[in-house]
């Protein structure tokens, strides 16, 4: 069973594989579809013309052999009923005399020798009605219908197609009947000459292998011909899709050669001129962005001394702040307040002039992004009691090591909590962590306000929030989540969000456990919630174990 199985499955496996390489090939190849197309409209054009042609031949060729037959067994019938006309014959003998001389003269004048002469049924019975003749290759060939329209009408021809023996095989040929009177009262009989139209078959037969074998010369030449045709049209788009892959690489320098003064050379023209406006405006752009790299980090920069004594002022004035009236006190505490979120937006100002300017270096080490957690949930747990929200996290287990910079990834995750925090509305954050084989995972759940789908699209954009209308309450700058998209990818990571308008929002970050791993990442954990439609009042959410917030690395 399984001897027989194996050759049937090794042949559809072939197949298989053959389909699967032509389908690749014709959806790659403009070349290849445009010959195939070609070759198979003409083959059908030609096939359909040369089906039309060897019929309307046979059909004439054949009419043709049917009136040939037809005249000469009138001439050979009229030969045979004068020479019968023409005999007194009075006797039996006589009368079979003159009847075989008739039967010889139909021989001669027709050129057939498939005769068949059969009295005609009704004739009166006479003594001297010579027997009926009947040539073997005729045997079985005349077919009572025939016969029949030849003894309803008298004097008037009639045929039928028949299939006569051949020296080799049968061969197409006709039979046709007319009637003859025989002198000495014998009465009217029937005859019946056969033709064979070898000629006309083996005519039609040279003449069809002479327009298949022009058809396939035909094809073939069409086939060179559009090879070379579509070769010299498809060549310049397949240089125009090099080029054009190249340019988008990054070689802007790359041009198309413009031979000539037809499409192609203009369409290569174009492009050139094209290519050289993009470069120019690239090259603009990039000196653009280079002064304005340059000027957000010199600024930065230069904005620091001021600020640090700004600050350092502003902690004189708010350690004293008890001796001033309150409206000197309040205005202390806001500039400290104040000086200090400036310091912080300066610093992330410069962290995103270092990403634009490529300049970003990471220093990696072996890190439990577990514990990394831990660290930031128990640094933020205050700030969450302050907005009323249960901060927890979950840690499943199988948590290995991950190669990451930590001081990054933990500007990641407090961004994240920070962000729960600010929307959650009071209600619970969960914070969870997993990891497999190629990647460690951490996901950060709110049962806030949530977005929309068009403010989840904008969310990393740089100052961006859903609501212009809604402060900021613990001391964002508006550049968090653009740096810690930035973070992600710099690692090798993503960075995404699920969020529903009413249901909250998830944040998932997902990092490669070794960097510049080529293995396929494949996330620790959902992006979508398993509770989508989850709408946690103020201290209710899905309860996690506070045993298992936080566990040991395991080697697993």
């Amino acid at each position: 069973m399984s001897t027989a199985a194996g050759p049937a499955q090794r042949a559809a496996g072939w197949l298989r594989e053959r389909i699967r390489r032509f389908s690749t090939l014709w959806r790659r190849s403009l070349q290849f579809r445009t010959v195939l197309i070609t070759l198979g409209l003409s083959s059908l054009a030609i096939l359909v013309i040369g089906f039309t042609i060897s019929f309307t031949v046979a059909s004439n060729l054949f009419q043709a052999q049917v009136e040939d037959a037809l005249g000469a067994s009138a001439t050979a019938a009229t030969a045979a009923q004068g020479i019968l006309d023409s005999s007194d014959a009075a006797d039996r003998a006589s009368v079979q005399a003159v009847t075989n001389t008739a039967i010889e003269t139909v021989i001669g004048v027709s050129g057939s020798a498939d005769i068949a002469l059969f009295r005609a049924p009704g004739t009166t019975p006479v003594v001297l009605a010579p027997p009926d003749f009947l040539s073997p290759d005729l045997g079985g060939k005349i077919s009572p219908e025939l016969r029949e329209r030849v003894q309803e009408n008298p004097e008037t021809q009639y045929w039928q197609s028949v299939e006569l023996a051949g020296e080799d095989e049968p061969v197409p040929g006709i039979v046709v009947g007319t009637d003859l009177i025989i002198p000495g009262g014998a009465g009217r009989y029937e005859l019946y000459i056969g033709y064979d139209l070898a000629d006309a078959a083996q005519t039609l037969a040279f003449m069809q292998l002479t327009g298949a074998i022009g058809a396939v010369a035909l094809i073939a030449l069409l086939s060179a011909i559009t090879l070379i045709v579509v070769r010299w049209v498809i060549e310049p788009v397949q240089a125009v899709s090099a080029t054009s892959r190249r340019l988008a690489a990054g070689d802007l320098g790359v041009r198309l050669p413009a031979k000539g003064e037809d499409e192609l050379a203009a369409l290569a023209e174009s492009f050139n001129g094209m290519a050289d406006t993009l470069q120019a405006r690239i090259r603009e752009l990039a000196e653009l962005s280079v002064m304005q790299q340059r000027f957000v980090s010199d600024v930065s920069h230069e904005l620091r001394t001021p600020l640090t004594t700004i600050r350092l002022a502003g902690e004189v004035l708010y350690a004293q702040r008890e001796d001033f009236p309150p409206a000197t006190a309040r205005t202390a505490e806001l500039l400290k307040t104040q000086t200090e979120r400036f310091e912080t937006l300066l610093a992330d100002l410069l962290e995103i002039s270092r990403y634009d300017a490529g300049s970003v270096e990471l220093e990696t080490e072996p890190t439990n992004l577990v514990n990394l957690a831990a660290e930031s949930v128990e640094s933020m747990q205050s700030l969450a009691h302050e907005r009323g929200s249960d901060l927890r996290l979950e840690a499943p287990g199988g948590h290995l090591d991950a190669e990451v910079d930590p001081r990054r990834i933990r500007r990641i995750v407090r961004n994240l909590i920070g962000n729960a925090i600010e929307h959650g509305e009071g209600r619970p954050i969960v914070v969870a962590v997993d990891s497999n084989a190629t990647a460690v995972a951490l996901s950060v759940r709110d049962y806030g306000l949530g977005m929309s789908e068009e403010a989840a699209l904008r969310v990393f954009d740089r100052f961006w929030r859903a609501d212009p209308s809604r402060r900021r309450t613990i001391g964002g700058t508006g550049l968090g989540l653009a740096i810690s998209l930035e973070d992600a990818v710099a690692h090798g990571g993503t960075l995404d969000v699920w969020s529903r308008e009413g249901r909250g929002t998830v944040f998932r970050l997902v990092l490669p456990r070794v960097h510049d791993d080529s293995r396929t990442v494949v996330p620790p954990l959902p992006l979508e919630p398993a509770d989508p439609d989850a709408v946690g009042p103020a201290g209710d959410a899905p309860r996690v174990d506070d045993g298992a917030a936080i566990q040991e690395v395991s080697d697993a």
